[in-house]
């Protein structure tokens, strides 16, 4: 039974921090809410550590009038600040108890990052970067200890198909108008996340054993595929079932324009025929890994399948590329995921080269 007296509680997902001379409350749990306040809403914010009626803060307060703490509190609430137990909980925040021992430091940097702007007029970025190079050069490339003691070493090896699969890879930015063959698009999905068996740990249960490494075995990356231009495939928005090699359709039909909103707005990529969204699913990881660190595995991870995919992509001679530019809200609305207990992390992508080039690490102008 709800008591009559509404009680509230300041958010659990919520930092404090300086940036300038003004300071930041962040509440990270989505929807993400900063806001400048006044360094006495530490104050009022430390009576709510659990729920209480108001009449609380007014006896812990004595020095402020009622009305001007009544007034506070219910800004802080309509910022999303402050919780009132008369108002259900959004089901996104109860989500974020998986996140518990992660938090706060995997959840305020998975949170806050999410959704970032970035500019896609190619003139506007090479001319800010020539003006800052003017004033402050970007960091040499290589590092180097010259004092120290040197050692010739033999030339790599390069023969063979592997290292030139690898001398290969490159990130395209330009597709042929051809499609991808739907067993070119089988290849890709098979080697890279498919499942080539299982492992069986007595008292815990199977794992899943693929190309690509995974912390304790978890595999906590899923893959979508926004299937444009397949051959024998109806374009459309599908998973791809790791241990069935098969792809579940979850939406008829896909579009330029969609690759190109998912991904920043970098029109560039609008041309290709495929597009893959990972997601972690971070209960996965969560399970066997308390320590907010593990978030780092989680990402190591996505990159680990990522070169995966574009290596693969290279040796059957096509043009992947990928990228961290993500429509992070508007992808997963599409996939129907939380945002939370699944989330994109990576994307790439993959066509067929253009004609006679070996090459296109620049985009075309539209």
């Amino acid at each position: 039974m709800r008591p009559k007296t509404p009680l509230y509680r300041r958010c659990q997902h919520l930092v404090a921090y300086w940036h300038g001379e003004n300071m930041v409350l962040e509440r990270y749990a989505p929807p993400l809410i900063r806001v400048t306040a006044a360094p006495i809403t530490i104050g009022i914010l430390e009576v709510f550590t659990r729920w209480h009626p108001a009449d609380f803060l007014f006896r812990r307060m004595l020095q402020y009038s009622r009305a001007s703490l009544q007034e506070a509190l219910n800004v802080l609430v309509d910022n999303g600040l402050v919780e009132r137990w008369d108002r259900s909980t959004p089901i996104r925040r109860n989500a974020m108890q998986n996140w518990e021992a992660w938090n706060p430091c995997a959840g305020l940097f998975h949170f806050s990052t999410k959704d970032a702007c970035f500019e896609t007029d190619l003139e506007i970025t090479v001319r800010d970067l020539q003006r800052c190079a003017k004033t402050n050069p970007p960091p040499p490339p290589i590092k180097r200890y010259p004092r120290a003691r040197k050692f010739a070493l033999p030339p790599p090896a390069t023969k063979g198909d592997f290292p030139q699969v690898l001398l290969a890879r490159r990130t395209w930015r330009n597709f042929s108008p051809s499609p991808v063959t739907i067993s070119d698009l089988s290849t890709l999905l098979g080697l890279t996340w498919g499942v080539q068996r299982w492992l069986e740990s007595p008292g815990i249960g199977r794992h899943a054993l693929k190309t690509s490494p995974s912390g304790g075995a978890l595999h906590p990356i899923e893959a979508y595929v926004l299937a444009g231009r397949i051959s024998g495939l109806p374009r459309g928005l599908y998973h791809y079932s790791a241990d069935t090699h098969r792809l579940e359709l979850l939406r008829k039909g896909a579009t330029a324009a969609q690759i190109e909103e998912y991904l920043g707005t970098q029109w560039w990529f609008r041309s290709a025929p495929v597009l893959v969204l990972m997601t972690a699913m971070f209960s996965r990881t969560q399970w066997k890994y308390q320590c907010p660190r593990a978030y780092r595995v989680v990402l190591a991870e996505a990159g680990h399948f990522c070169q995966t995919f574009c290596l693969v992509a290279t040796w059957l001679n096509l043009a992947p590329f990928c990228t961290l530019a993500l429509a992070d809200t508007q992808i997963e609305n599409a996939l129907r995921i939380d945002g939370i207990t699944e989330s994109v992390v990576y994307a790439a992508g993959v066509g067929v080269r253009p004609a006679n080039q070996e090459w296109s690490p620049l985009p075309s102008v539209p």
